[in-house]
Order: structure tokens, then sequence, then C-alpha cells
């Protein structure tokens, strides 16, 4: 039987109450060969059969993204590739005047998923679910003010401040922490700015808070 776990949800409207949302409770992951036994026992296919045809597609699903094309398979849903810039390589925008990236500079980052909805139907028909744990958020005990006055502190000393010495500092969650400070480092009275993106992204005072 799966279980499952309420979690609560930060107040990102100002309503003042926060809200609350379930999610499945993953128990452990069933890897390739325990699903292909699986499917002989409930299926009664042959080992040889079974893991041919599942390799088979998987190739093919490739070769057909690959070629620009989305892919429904009834029963489990439409796989759609996904582009990015590479890693070593800078965002570009369309202000004028900046260059533009060319194929070589993208790659196929990801595989996007819809499940069908007869799949999400049967999933549902076939679960029993009984409670989990809970989980509230982690509040700081100290308000933004505060925790901005503790960020621009720990700058003067520091010079720069990653997401986890913030979420440290101030008692919050590592996921509220980045979401607070890509919010303040966008607010220029808050004294903070950003350097660089996604796990190399750092934190600095700003100029004019430098000079204080």
């Amino acid at each position: 039987m799966a279980k499952y776990i309420k979690r609560e949800m930060a107040d990102m409207n100002g309503t003042g109450q926060s809200q609350a949302y379930y999610k499945m409770e993953i128990t452990r992951n069933v890897d390739y060969h325990e699903f292909i036994e699986r499917c002989i026992q409930h299926g009664g296919f042959q080992r040889s059969t079974l893991v041919g045809a599942l390799a088979h597609v998987g190739r093919e699903l490739a070769l057909t993204l690959a070629q620009g094309y989305s892919v429904t398979i009834e029963g489990l849903g439409t796989f759609t590739p996904r582009l990015g810039v590479r890693p070593d390589m800078d965002q570009d925008s369309f202000e004028a005047g900046q260059p533009s990236h060319n194929a070589f500079a993208l790659r196929v980052n990801g595989v996007n998923y819809r499940a069908d909805k007869e799949l999400v139907s049967q999933v549902d028909d076939h679960c029993r679910l009984e409670r989990g744990a809970s989980s509230r958020l982690r509040r700081s005990p100290y308000t933004e003010q505060e925790r901005i006055a503790m960020a621009c502190q720990f700058l003067r000393e520091h010079t720069i401040m990653h997401t986890a010495d913030y979420a440290r500092l101030v008692g919050l969650s590592y996921t509220t922490a980045s979401r607070e400070l890509c919010r303040l480092s966008q607010d220029s009275s808050s004294g903070i700015t950003a350097r660089g993106r996604k796990s190399a992204k750092v934190y600095m005072l700003s100029t004019d808070a430098g000079r204080q």
C-alpha cells in the first residue's frame, strides 16, 4: 500500500495562510531488471523477447526524437525533445547587437514527458493510499529586514555568499533561501546583487551598499 505525504507550501500570495499539498511517498526505485521480472510475472512474456523489444523501443524513440518529432505511445504518453545551450556557452538574447548562437552551441539536454490520461487513470485505479508523514515549512526566527541586515553583514566580512551560507545564517531551508535571495538580488534596495548562474551563483554587496 502506498503512502502519501502532506506538505506545507509557502504563502506566495500574501494571504497570511500557508497551503497544503500532497505527494506520494516513494519507498524505493524499481530498477530495470526488477521491472523486467514484474513484466514476466504478470504478462507471461519470454525474457529475451521482452528485453529485445524494450531495447528496440528505446533506440527507435531516440532516433525519432532526434529527427525533430514528438512521439506518442498509447497507454504511456508523449515524449518531446528539449534543447538548451551547452554548459560552456553563455545565454544569448534578442537584444540588438547581441550575437546569436548557432547549432554548435545547442544540445539536447532532456526529454519532456506527458503521461497518457489512460496511464494516470490506471495508476489511480490500482492505488490504495494510507497516511504517511507530514512536512512543515522551516521558518526563520528573523524578519525579512533582519535577514537582509544579517546577509549584508556577512558579505562585509566574507565578500561573497552562497545560498547554503544564507540558509544556515537565517534559519531557512535551502529552497526557501534560494528563492528569497533570487528575489532580493533583483531588488536594488536590498543592497544584494548576484553573479553567475545555477550551482555557480554567488551573492555580493551591490556597489552602493559596499560604500556604506
